[in-house]
This record gives structure tokens, sequence and C-alpha cells, in this order.
């Protein structure tokens, strides 16, 4: 079962105080695998030698905007295999840990606005897109 998110459509301004709120976090929990500038690993789309894959960009160059709200909410509460799990997908190894022991769900909402505040328009756009078509989805579930 998925861990209900709250929707981040409709994107804070980037001085928002959950966003800077959201870049503090994202500097203490997130950056040391994802990059100080959301760059992400090098080499993220080739598999390291445990099979798994390196943390991607949450920049405009990685897939991270592809994703709709609720499936990025848990997949970082949760980890990666837990979130997946919970959709059906049992076939993919996760290299993400969940932070819903470390993060309430109010800071990660404030991680996920500080990622979203950095892309451009046009991909914060689609995102939308895409989260409301994830909510769609879910509501027919």
């Amino acid at each position: 079962m998925a861990v209900a998110a709250g929707m981040l459509v409709g994107q804070p301004s980037p001085a928002s105080d959950g966003v800077v709120r959201g870049a503090t976090l994202y500097a203490e929990h997130c950056a040391s695998c994802h990059g100080e500038k959301l760059e992400g690993a090098p080499n993220w789309r080739t598999r390291n030698a445990d099979g798994l894959y390196p943390a991607p960009p949450h920049d405009g160059t990685g897939h991270t905007w592809h994703h709709g709200d609720r499936l990025l909410f848990d997949y970082t509460k949760l980890g990666g295999e837990k979130a997946l799990a919970a959709l059906g997908v049992t076939d993919f190894e996760s290299g993400m840990p969940g932070f819903g022991h470390v993060l309430g769900d109010e800071q990660i909402r404030d991680v996920l606005a500080f990622i979203k505040s950095t892309w451009p328009e046009a991909i914060r756009h689609h995102q939308e897109r895409v989260t409301r078509q994830e909510a769609k989805a879910r509501a027919g579930e």
C-alpha cells in the first residue's frame, strides 16, 4: 500500500519557506549521493558491480521529473524497492533507502519542492501533467 503524499502541483516560488527548508534538508540528507548541485553520481545509467544503479541526477538531466509527486514522495519515504513493490513492480533492485524514519512527511515535501524549484519551466509543467495523470490513475484503484 502506498503512502498518502499530498500533492505538490503548482510550483512554489524559489524563495518560499518550503523550498528554503528543502534546500537545507537536501544538503544534509541527499547531496552525498545525488550531488550538491543535483547532478547525480557519475555514470548513473550504468549498473555498479553490485548490480544497482548509482544515484540519478535530480536536475533537468535526470528522470526524476518523469514521475508524479506521489511516486517521488513514496520513493523518498519508503525507499525505492518498497515504493515500487506497492505498485506491483518487484523485479527492480533499487539502492535508494527510505527516509521516512529520518524525515517527516512535510520535510519530504520540502525536499521535493526544492528539487522541483530548480527545474526549467517546461520540465515543471510536464511533471505537473504527470502528477495529474498519476492522481487520476490512482483514483481509479
